[in-house]
């Protein structure tokens, strides 16, 4: 049974569920997290307002810098990895190692950046968070200063 809220509206908390594997993968693959059709990106890294498809509101997602941070992780964990590997079995001077490693790194960053942004905005969707639960945020205010005491 739908669980209603204070106001006689369905509590988003009780609404369908939303699979957050499935978003993600979506997103990951640059389509609407809510119907799978609809592109999530208009540039490379600029999100659609709302799906073509299905309509869903995606202005409000927060990704921010996760994406980048997630793209910095396993990027680094990669070329790490691989210079690691490669010094082992060739010896190369340090400008060779620069010759092949930042090619690489600035190439996998690009190329993994959208893909995870758009995984990240999958997963908000997912869990409701940023407004994908349907209602209005109520804004972030600052706290009163606080007056000192006589």
């Amino acid at each position: 049974m739908l669980e209603l809220g204070g106001n006689n509206t369905p509590n988003p908390a009780q609404a369908e569920p939303r699979s957050t594997w499935s978003a993600i993968k979506r997103g990951l693959l640059g389509r609407c997290p809510h119907c799978g059709e609809g592109k999530l990106f208009r540039a490379y890294l600029k999100p659609v307002d709302a799906c073509a498809a299905c309509g869903e509101e995606m202005s409000h997602h927060r990704a921010d810098d996760f994406p980048a941070y997630l793209a910095i992780f396993v990027v680094g964990h990669i070329v790490v990895a691989g210079f690691m590997a490669t010094d082992t079995w060739l010896v190369l001077e340090s400008w060779q190692h620069l010759l092949i490693w930042i090619p690489i790194t600035i190439l996998l960053t690009l190329v993994l950046l959208q893909p995870l942004k758009g995984g990240v905005i999958g997963l908000q969707w997912a869990l409701r968070m940023h407004g994908f639960s349907g209602e209005a945020e109520e804004p972030m205010l600052a706290e009163p200063a606080h007056e000192d005491a006589r």
